[in-house]
């Protein structure tokens, strides 16, 4: 286990938690020792990623809307009342909506900014009393993705959000480095998720194109030519939050099989 030792014990509230990239952090940390609240909209998936952790070590928090600040503050209670203040946060919830520039009506945008960079803004600033009163060793975890990177068509508010996660990250980092508290951002490929698969999904049902094709599409970017694996997400998380990863802080770390970002 190495130095994730040290995460043993500590509280850590991951959104998103129910299904990919949310759910394979959780278990990472669950397995390294962490008490891990699982915070998202839907009870059922939380309760199955509770069930892959150690006994006592997950709190499920259902019903947890990172966009509406009175759900988090209700949420936070529960999880402070089960395991203490929160020492790591992960902000993973997000969501995708695929459309010409054209033709992303308002409230499309409004939705996607809405959850994928003010709910960051919302559950950190919920969160970060704990972090200071905790002192050093604070760690926050975007997780933003590539198209915070760089601009990918069809997705302009996804891609806004994302540069604007990486943005905050920066900020954030700055303003907390001499607590010794970190903020990084960590910036996936394609990831196989359901998310994901749901686009490919999609994508055929418009197209008639085969699976394979589109799949060859989707990771011409990556080097590797492959989907991300979640599991290499959340080891990414785990090194970021452990205690050797001290002067990591303020980057956006990309995932994506060797694709180099060009901004």
């Amino acid at each position: 286990m190495g130095d994730l030792d040290a995460i043993a014990g500590r509280h850590v509230l991951v959104t998103g938690a129910g299904s990919g990239i949310g759910a394979s952090i959780a278990r990472r940390l669950g397995r390294a020792g962490a008490r891990v609240t699982l915070a998202g909209r839907r009870e059922a998936p939380l309760r199955a990623v509770a069930a892959d952790l150690p006994d006592g070590a997950a709190h499920v928090v259902a019903g947890f809307d990172v966009t509406d600040p009175q759900a988090i503050a209700d949420g936070l209670a529960g999880a402070r009342a089960a395991f203490g203040p929160v020492s790591i946060l992960v902000n993973n919830a997000g969501a995708a909506e695929t459309a010409p520039f054209g033709r992303t009506s308002l409230a499309q945008w409004q939705s996607v900014i809405a959850v994928d960079l003010t709910s960051v803004f919302l559950v950190t600033q919920a969160v970060l009393p704990d972090l200071e009163a905790g002192g050093a060793g604070g760690r926050i975890v975007n997780i933003a993705s590539t198209a915070g990177l760089v601009g990918y068509r069809y997705v302009s508010a996804y891609c806004a959000a994302k540069h604007g996660v990486i943005g905050l990250t920066r900020s954030l980092a700055l303003e907390l480095a001499r607590t010794g508290i970190t903020v990084n951002a960590i910036c996936p490929g394609y990831t196989d998720t359901p998310l994901v698969r749901e686009a490919i999904a999609a994508i055929i049902a418009k197209t008639g194109r085969t699976e394979a094709e589109v799949l060859a599409e989707m990771t011409a970017g990556n080097p590797q030519r492959r989907l991300v694996d979640p599991d290499e997400v959340a080891e990414t998380v785990a090194w970021v939050v452990s205690p050797g990863a001290a002067s990591i802080n303020g980057q956006a770390i990309a995932v994506a099989g060797g694709e180099v970002m060009v901004g």
